[in-house]
């Protein structure tokens, strides 16, 4: 059988794709190697975008009710100078400074459990075929499609399809096989990930106001973080902090790592330790023909801040909208290489200026900073340090201005830095806000193109997949600032203005890539 898309690599990012295209009824094979899922607790925050998408995928609810920590209980971060017990500390607030712009609302919960909604969700489409246990071991292409030679306990298999996407991981055959390049930056650092149980921990962070996670800075480390999470409440946690390059189970005191970050000794039952790079690789492309990469296979970055598994399913769904387009023959050439365009940007920004910045910064108020020195200058600046997290997110605002299907300022450049505003601007995702008959705007939205027009004539926008949305541009929708606004599948807006162009068809094939 010949699909439509072959996907490598099964895990969310994979099984995100999948969903995306199986929804607008493209045939798709996902190969996965994996037969079981991981049950090592990572990949737990869902930024507010996307939750936007799970609600898309009709799996929003589900996530919810998977969550290992109970309902309602705060997501949110403790920054602890020297270790938790310490007489420094702060909880400033984070991802709840954004949520006004954001149609659903952030979530929490270890990444085998939102796994295990997709694959449900993926298994309920006809035009999906899910093969585990296979590895992906060549990849072909030529002018007319794709090949991928698979291994598994049956022999060897090639699947056919027109595209291929690589969801592999860091380590993507995919990648390797397109002879896609990849650079960045290496801290040269060892970093353990240890998964315990400890209710004895569990007790001692009543010292603080509820939440997920907690960071510690050490003048000792750096800049780089010792980072206690709840995978619940009472329980379970993980932790990440550098180790020496020889450290090894059975070699090194993981237990006593545990209690000098805390502060204190506490009873732990260790369950597991693995190790990763402290490391930032973005692929130089995500595009080779009909080869393209996605998630870690294009991206890789320290678990700072939740961005990996949130920028690999915002690549998805970027990716997928713009496959289906091309294979209903309503979208052109230059839609697919507008993926990597506008997506790799985005990750290089994540990647050098706000993760390796927020090493950066924390390197520098270690190094310059002592409450035993200067006590008053320590608190103010610690105040400041705590809460960047929070700043990073304001700032944090991923656009595609720029873009070659994107109808915006004539020098935009694609980033990852913006600012929150409800102003509709081309090239941004859309801010929410509420319709006269009270539904929010993102109910309303079409699976193509959606045109909103308040108090505006929408004569001649034809030839694409749209839907038009009439509303008036009163009862707070002038924050728009704008009567007309297209839209794309991904909810990014593609052009706005106060009137119908001269020629809304040439608007249309421009965002359509043709």
């Amino acid at each position: 059988m010949n699909h439509q898309v072959v996907i490598v690599g099964g895990g969310p990012v994979g099984t995100g794709l999948a969903l995306e295209l199986g929804l607008r009824g493209i045939r798709c094979v996902v190969v996965e190697q994996r037969t079981e899922l991981s049950m090592i607790p990572k990949g737990q925050g869902l930024s507010q975008r996307t939750m936007e998408h799970m609600w898309r995928w009709g799996v929003a609810e589900e996530i919810r009710a998977a969550r290992t920590m109970p309902p309602g209980y705060a997501i949110g971060q403790v920054t602890a100078y020297e270790n938790l017990m310490g007489e420094f500390w702060a909880a400033p607030p984070a991802r709840e400074l954004v949520q006004p712009y954001y149609f659903q609302a952030n979530e929490r919960l270890p990444q085998y459990r939102t796994e295990e909604v997709l694959r449900r969700r993926l298994a309920t489409l006809p035009h999906i075929d899910v093969r585990l246990g296979l590895r992906a071991v060549a990849v072909e292409q030529d002018i007319y499609g794709v090949r991928v030679t698979t291994d598994g306990d049956g022999g060897r298999e090639v699947l056919t399809g027109d595209y291929v996407v690589g969801c592999d991981g860091g380590r993507s055959v995919v990648r390797e096989e397109a002879d896609i390049p990849r650079s960045g930056t290496d801290w040269d650092e060892l970093v353990a990930l240890v998964v315990f149980r400890s209710r004895e921990l569990h007790e001692a962070l009543r010292r603080f106001p509820d939440r997920s996670t907690y960071r510690v800075l050490h003048p000792a480390l750096k800049g780089y973080w010792m980072f206690f999470g709840r995978v619940d409440v009472g329980g379970q946690f993980f932790f990440h902090a550098p180790v020496p390059r020889n450290a090894r189970v059975g070699r090194y005191d993981f237990a006593g790592l545990l209690h000098r970050a805390a502060g204190f000794t506490f009873d732990c039952d260790i369950e597991h330790v693995g190790f990763w790079d402290l490391r930032v690789q973005v692929a130089h492309t995500y595009r080779a023909g009909r080869v393209f990469i996605a998630g870690d296979a294009a991206h890789t970055h320290p678990p700072y801040g939740g961005f990996g598994l949130n920028n690999g399913l915002e690549d998805a769904v970027n990716l997928g909208w713009k496959l289906a387009a091309v294979l209903q023959g309503w979208g052109g050439e230059d839609l697919l290489e507008s993926y990597s365009l506008e997506r790799q940007p985005v990750f290089r920004d994540v990647g050098e200026d706000i993760i390796g910045g927020w090493i950066r910064d924390d390197r520098v108020f270690l190094d310059s900073h002592d409450p035993k020195l200067d006590r008053a200058a320590f608190e103010h600046r610690f105040a400041d340090v705590a809460a960047g997290f929070g700043r990073r997110l304001r700032d944090f605002e991923p656009h595609y201005e720029g873009s070659p299907i994107v109808l915006g300022p004539s020098r935009g450049v694609v980033s990852a830095h913006g600012e929150h505003t409800f102003r509709a601007r081309a090239g941004h995702h859309l801010p929410p806000l509420r319709l006269s008959d009270g539904r929010n705007v993102f109910e309303a939205l079409g699976a193509g193109f959606t045109l909103l027009a308040f108090d505006a004539d929408t004569d001649g926008w034809d030839g694409l997949p749209l839907t038009v949305v009439r509303d008036t541009c009163a009862d707070g929708r002038e924050a728009y600032g704008t009567r007309l606004i297209l839209i794309r599948p991904d909810q990014y807006v593609a052009w706005t203005g106060d009137a119908t162009p001269v020629n809304p068809g040439a608007v249309l094939r421009a965002v359509a890539g043709r």
